[in-house]
This record gives C-alpha cells, sequence and structure tokens, in this order.
C-alpha cells in the first residue's frame, strides 16, 4: 500500500490537518504509520476511500463514535446501519417541525391539543421503588440500573398499565439541572412485605388512588421534543377542563404524585402504546 505525508493525504481528501488529527485522537481514521522519532503520520492511499466516507458520513451529522463503529462494518451492514440512522433524523426532525408549528400557533394567541388526552383510574398500589438525584447525564444509566434488577430477579407479574413499571420525575432534568428521579414497579399488596426483604436496595411504599390524564409517546423520533409537546398537551387539556367545569376545574398535580412515564412490558403483546406520559389530577375543592 503506497503511503502519502498527513498534508498530501489532507490535500487528497479535503480533511483538515485539524480534523484528521481528532480522528486519529478518537480512532476514527488512524494513520497506517507513525514515524518514532518525529511523530509525523503517514497515511495509506486506499485509506482515502475511508476518509471521503467520514467526510459524508459528518455531513450526515454522525457522531464520531458511530462512524467509527461504521467502519469497522462491512458495507453491507454499513448500509443498513446508514438507513436506520436517517430514518431515526427524520422522525426527529418530524417532531421538531410538530414542536415549531407549535410554538408558532401559541405565539399567535392559540394553544391546541398536539396529542389525545386521556384519562384513567389508577387504583392504590404497592410500590418497590429506587430514588436518585440524577443529571441528563445519568439519568439513562440509572433506568439501566433499574431495569438491569428486575430482568436479573423478576418480580411477579401484574396486568395492565396500572402493573406496569413506570419513572417519576419530581424535577427538570436537562444540561442545566439535575433533578430527583423515582423508578418504581407495583407489586402485589399481599406480597409486598416478603418481597421489599429480597429487595434491600429498593424501598417499598405505597401510592394512594387517583386519576391520571395521559399521552401516548410515539416510539421514534426526539424524545425530548415528544415528551415537550406530551407535557404542551395535558396542559391545554386541563385548561380546556377547567372552561368546560367552572365549578370543579382541574388542576393537574405533579407536584403531590410525580409526573410519570409508564412503560408497558412488551412481552404482553398488545397493541397498546409502549409507553406513555402521565400527570396525576384531581378537582379542585
Amino acid at each position: 500500500m503506497e503511503e502519502i505525508s498527513i498534508g498530501e493525504f489532507a490535500r487528497r481528501s479535503r480533511l483538515s490537518l485539524k480534523a484528521l488529527r481528532l480522528y486519529d485522537e478518537r480512532g476514527v481514521l488512524v494513520p497506517s504509520r507513525v514515524d518514532q522519532a518525529s511523530g509525523y503520520r503517514y497515511y495509506g492511499t486506499a485509506q482515502l476511500e475511508a476518509a471521503r466516507l467520514v467526510v459524508m458520513l459528518r455531513q450526515l451529522q454522525l457522531p464520531l463514535a458511530a462512524i467509527r463503529e461504521l467502519l469497522a462494518c462491512d458495507p453491507a451492514d454499513a448500509a443498513t446501519r446508514i438507513a436506520e440512522y436517517w430514518r431515526g433524523a427524520e422522525a426527529a426532525h418530524d417532531a421538531r417541525r410538530e414542536l415549531a408549528d407549535y410554538l408558532v400557533n401559541r405565539l399567535r394567541g392559540k394553544r391546541p391539543v398536539m396529542y389525545e388526552v386521556g384519562t384513567r383510574e389508577i387504583p392504590e398500589r404497592s410500590l418497590l421503588c429506587v430514588k436518585r438525584n440524577v443529571d441528563q447525564q445519568e439519568m439513562w444509566a440509572f433506568g439501566k440500573e433499574f431495569i438491569a434488577i428486575l430482568r436479573e430477579r423478576p418480580l411477579p407479574k401484574m396486568g395492565g398499565r396500572e402493573g406496569a413499571f413506570f419513572c417519576i420525575w419530581w424535577g427538570l432534568v436537562n444540561d442545566d439541572s439535575d433533578a430527583p428521579i423515582e423508578w418504581c414497579k407495583p407489586v402485589p399488596a399481599a406480597q409486598a412485605e416478603s418481597l421489599a426483604s429480597q429487595y434491600p436496595e429498593l424501598s417499598l411504599r405505597t401510592e394512594p388512588a387517583h386519576r391520571e390524564a395521559f399521552v401516548a409517546l410515539p416510539d421514534d423520533g426526539d424524545e425530548a421534543v415528544h415528551w415537550q409537546l406530551a407535557n404542551e398537551s395535558l396542559e391545554a387539556w386541563a385548561q380546556e377542563q377547567e372552561k368546560e367545569h367552572e365549578g370543579e376545574p382541574l388542576a393537574l398535580t405533579p407536584e403531590d404524585l410525580g409526573m410519570r412515564i409508564t412503560y408497558l412490558p412488551s412481552a404482553l403483546n398488545t397493541d397498546e402504546p409502549y409507553r406513555d406520559l402521565a400527570v396525576p389530577f384531581a378537582p379542585e375543592r
């Protein structure tokens, strides 16, 4: 394989020296040889095809970690992954367009209900929970930790949404803020005490019976956008309910029971949405 200098490789690939050094550090495009004495990088001409692929993938806004994985795949697998990524990107774009349309309407004095809102009754439940203050980076790792517990030591199955595990957001978690998050799994009340003794990392508590307003969340696209639109839909729905029930307006009460996302186990094989965003509510007295 013919070797060329980093300068010549940069010229032919149309990548800057800064970019090539970055890609080397991240393991995306590693030189074929580095001179031990001078530290000068040399590339093989056969790497030019990979360099051009990197340029195009960056145009698609793929992160470097994903590009590194793609370059290690065979072409057919890489093509499949790129197609899947782009379908996800298009879904995310569609979700952001929905959010932009909502903001335009809201600034023009309208507040449409973007997603359909339903209501349901949730009975009193015994819950095994774990609660932790997390930031944006820790949030998903915390969820995976809880799910791993349920997989390693499964708890008794309970049917319906009221038996599904869920996550309560007691505050806003984003790039600028951390907050408490609580993962919960309902368990049969008669077995609650004995089950709690088998899970020392989880705490047992009882959640009172309540009503919830909920919105089904799409499975694809930008999750943060879907959550925002769902929350806005719930708020708009509550305002409409207040107009319709002037003597007994509805009040969303996340401060009491927390805004939650409920995850329906896929093993139930139903046509119901996989997850939904719910907020407990009660009539003001």
